[in-house]
């Protein structure tokens, strides 16, 4: 039987096509493909990092959109690419002794302590963060025809995005560091980093009005500050009542 491969389209037979090397099964993105990729894509580093980056940064949706559909074979696995740029963004923060926290007031609260313990699980506190993202995205987006974990992978591809911007931005932190425009920095990354959604998401549903994106792409947001908001108020109220 001839099949047609998702990745390239070269006509071909077997289980595998003979021009780019993908299986001719790919599976849809499920919470299977999910844990396969725990499993194994942690443990496989190659040349798919620069590629992914370069997806990320010319044709971002597009790119995410053909990988949910099955064009992967170039690809970095989503979740290996962000604890590979989490971490490195981790040790940067650790080696260069970056602390946001540097001029807040002096309370209770241990802000040194925090802040370390931020750059040592940057990569483990940005996973987390992602099916907050991919709560807001599911809500709002929910009549486009994916599924959850299709959209946890699309956040988690925006992840790497976000995280690669703040790699690049790293000397502008580093001159910022206990300085009085930190904050203009940290506002400056948050204004970049929802560039680079909104942009990613009016190319990934382009089915849709790019008006209707932009709205839905601010309830999604919105959805998350809320899932965020509501995490924190959980884990403090638990950490008072102990």
């Amino acid at each position: 039987m001839e099949i047609i491969c998702k990745n390239c389209k070269h006509v071909f037979h077997g289980q595998f096509c003979n021009n780019c090397g993908q299986t001719a099964d790919t599976h849809k993105i499920n919470t299977h493909f999910l844990w396969h990729d725990i499993q194994h894509g942690l443990l496989h580093f190659d040349a798919g990092i620069p590629y992914s980056i370069k997806q990320l940064f010319t044709r971002p949706g597009h790119s995410i959109r053909e990988f949910i559909e099955g064009k992967r074979v170039k690809h970095f696995k989503p979740l290996s690419l962000v604890v590979v740029l989490a971490t490195l963004y981790g040790l940067l923060y650790h080696y260069f002794h970056i602390n946001i926290f540097a001029d807040s007031d002096k309370t209770d609260f241990d802000y040194d302590k925090f802040n370390e313990w931020m750059a040592t699980h940057f990569s483990w506190t940005t996973i987390a963060t992602i099916p907050l993202y991919t709560i807001g995205t599911y809500i709002a987006f929910r009549k486009q025809g994916y599924n959850f974990i299709e959209y946890f992978v699309l956040n988690t591809f925006k992840a790497s995005q976000r995280i690669f911007a703040q790699i690049v931005m790293f000397p502008i932190l580093f001159y910022s560091n206990s300085a009085s425009h930190l904050q203009m920095y940290s506002n400056l990354t948050y204004a970049i980093g929802m560039i680079l959604i909104f942009w990613t998401n009016m190319q990934f549903f382009n089915k849709i009005s790019k008006t209707k994106v932009f709205f839905l792409t601010l309830l999604s947001h919105v959805l998350f500050l809320i899932c965020l908001s509501l995490v924190f108020i959980l884990v403090f109220g638990i950490k008072l009542l102990l």
